[in-house]
């Protein structure tokens, strides 16, 4: 078994390559889905000598399949939005211990210990569902963040309005972590000068908007803010790991997750760095399900590590996934 500590103690690329051979090498042997992808495959651990050569699940079975690597009681369930009547994908966590420390630790390896930021929640669209991932970390880093101010807004805008203005005007670190079309509904209503506050989009207008590209949405929230960037959370139901954006659209990720493209005519080749394709993502804190996913995200990975998220696969455009019939 392995122990889950070494996950966030990785400090090297090459402790990270060994420790995700063995997570594979133990998911192989423990995650009956995924071991039956690899053998319709022909992907045994024989043949997997780097990490360009572990097989990617498609996020999708996570919409059919119970995705688990570990046979300890489940802890929780995590479920994806979706319109009504569509399957959602569902995450069967054994361990929140492991999802807890990810969550902590990743944010405090870019922006520093939650304790010392006042933690605003705008999320109303997950907020009115249950098992929302995002709604299970934020509800535990405002009650480690020890303010009384901290807290979740649903409707009452004013209100949020009034906080935000009195916080930022006492110089107090904030943080606004907000969905895109709830945070544009506020400064549709009220407009801001923020000078100590980070303003965190989690992306995604769930219906009540239309769509607009990050330049859009990024230059409006800019300007009713009034601030210089908007930072973005990369996280997604069926991962225990999330990837921040300070700005422009470049994403990094904790120590112990990595982005990976495929070429979106063959989803077992891995691009070379530069090349846009599909989002393959290895969650390492994925241990008791599967770390090694193949999203339905378009990206680019650049030299320095940092990615971009650049659109999704419509059906249409997904490929080399015949084998859901699993």
């Amino acid at each position: 078994m392995i122990d889950f500590n070494a996950i966030f103690n990785i400090q090297t690329e090459q402790a990270f390559n060994a420790l995700a051979l063995d997570i594979f090498n133990y998911q192989f042997k423990n995650n009956k889905v995924y071991r039956s992808f690899c053998d319709l495959l022909y992907k045994h651990p024989s043949d997997i000598k780097t990490i360009q050569d572990i097989p990617f699940l498609p996020i999708q079975f996570f919409k059919t399949h119970e995705v688990l690597s570990s046979q300890n009681p489940i802890q929780t369930t995590f479920t994806s939005s979706g319109t009504t009547g569509a399957i959602t994908s569902k995450h069967f966590v054994t361990n929140l211990n492991i999802y807890k420390s990810s969550f902590t630790k990743g944010f405090e390896t870019f922006y520093g210990a939650i304790e010392d930021y006042v933690i605003l929640a705008l999320l109303p669209s997950y907020l009115e569902r249950e098992g929302s991932s995002l709604i299970y970390m934020v509800d535990a880093m405002i009650k480690q963040s020890n303010h009384p101010e901290s807290g979740f807004y649903l409707n009452n805008l004013s209100e949020l309005k009034n906080t935000l203005i009195d916080l930022d005007s006492k110089g107090k670190k904030v943080l606004l972590i907000g969905v895109s079309f709830a945070l544009l509904d506020l400064i549709e209503t009220y407009q801001f000068n923020l000078k100590h506050t980070i303003v965190m989009e989690t992306g995604g207008m769930k219906g009540r908007r239309k769509e607009l590209i990050r330049e859009e949405l990024h230059h409006e929230l800019k300007k009713g803010f009034g601030v210089d960037n908007i930072h973005s959370e990369y996280g997604m139901t069926e991962l225990l790991s999330q990837a921040y954006s300070k700005g422009n659209g470049f994403y990094s990720s904790p120590h112990w997750m990595r982005i990976l493209t495929r070429d979106t005519e063959d989803a077992l080749s891995i691009q070379p760095i530069g090349k846009t394709g599909g989002i393959n993502v290895i969650d390492l804190a994925n241990i008791n399900s599967c770390s090694f996913i193949a999203t339905q995200d378009l990206g680019r990975v650049h030299d320095d590590g940092l990615f971009e998220v650049i659109g999704r696969f419509d059906h249409s455009d997904i490929r080399g996934c015949n084998l859901m019939v699993l």
